[in-house]
């Protein structure tokens, strides 16, 4: 199977629901650190090779930042570039920029971002704060809530390597 440029940069999809399944399944990681990790790396990497290893060790390391105020607590003792295994200090930069966002928004849970997002004044209140963070473009604001668990409306076809919440 030949496979081109654009498909090698999407994640394989997890285990699909099938066609009989409803089609406002929702998927995403259950942890905050994962998605502010899994947005800020997606952009221009293979999503297999280099951001999911990434983003389940962090997942695996740090269980206790599923919550904002747990992500803090590891990203102030200065490690995470050693649990993610990512050394460019941009990256890091936009995980702490994005971070700070959610704290100034009272975002702690991954219910609670999906809440907030879902929300339209609130949702478009924290998409514009997201927008001020470098590199952050509205298609990461959109993966974001995907990576939330906000449903995409596509039964068969799992969005960009998320996997199914419980």
């Amino acid at each position: 199977m030949t496979i081109d440029n654009d498909d090698a940069n999407l994640p394989a999809p997890t285990d699909s629901p099938g066609t009989d399944a409803p089609t406002d399944i929702s998927r995403g990681w259950d942890h905050i650190g994962a998605i502010i990790v899994d947005a800020t790396l997606q952009r221009r990497q293979n999503y297999n090779e280099t951001v999911k290893p990434r983003v389940e060790a962090l997942v695996a390391e740090w269980p206790d930042a599923a919550t904002t105020s747990g992500f803090r607590e590891h990203l102030d003792s200065g490690t995470l570039s050693e649990v993610i295994d990512w050394p460019s200090p941009g990256r890091l930069a936009q995980v702490e920029d994005i971070t700070q966002v959610f704290e100034r928004e009272g975002i702690e849970t991954v219910a609670e971002l999906r809440g907030t997002l879902e929300d339209h004044a609130k949702g478009a209140a924290l998409r514009a704060a997201l927008a001020l963070v470098r590199h952050v473009s509205p298609k990461t604001l959109d993966y974001i809530g995907t990576l939330s668990g906000i449903p995409t409306g596509a039964a068969d076809v799992p969005p960009a390597g998320v996997q199914e919440l419980p």
